[in-house]
């Protein structure tokens, strides 16, 4: 299996929306770079991290999937989402922050079971509210 996480990197460096939107896109990748450095422990292919800019197309760097949706009469493409592919080709992508977190942390728990390593990830205040709703 491989997964890749998009985010906005204007998001991720505050350049973008609120303290919130960054802390939880800070918190997806930081979850995202601990499962990648464990993930063979849980049978992961590869795991990559890609900062999408403004005017990319979706930021398909890696799996070949676009997330796009409708606001008002305008079609706009996600540009924060987690795309998984097995090993048959089949994608599931994940739009939703809360859906991504929910994905990473579980991941993150998978790979404590397997390790006597400490991989927590510390998340914000806001990444944490977001889990628990």
């Amino acid at each position: 299996m491989r997964m890749e996480l998009r985010v906005c990197k204007h998001c991720y460096e505050g350049e973008h929306g609120n303290g919130e939107k960054t802390a939880v896109t800070r918190d997806m990748v930081n979850c995202a770079r601990r499962v990648r450095e464990y993930k063979d422990l849980i049978g992961l292919e590869a795991l990559y991290v890609t900062m999408v800019e403004e005017g990319d197309a979706g930021g398909a760097e890696a799996l070949p999937a676009i997330v796009a949706g409708i606001e008002g009469s305008q079609i706009t493409l996600a540009d924060t989402q987690l795309v998984m592919e097995d090993a048959n080709g089949n994608m599931l992508v994940y739009p939703e922050p809360e859906d991504v977190l929910e994905v990473l942390t579980r991941n993150l728990d998978q790979i404590a079971n397997q390790t006597r390593q400490d991989v927590t990830v510390e998340l914000s205040p806001e990444g944490a509210e977001l889990l628990s709703a």
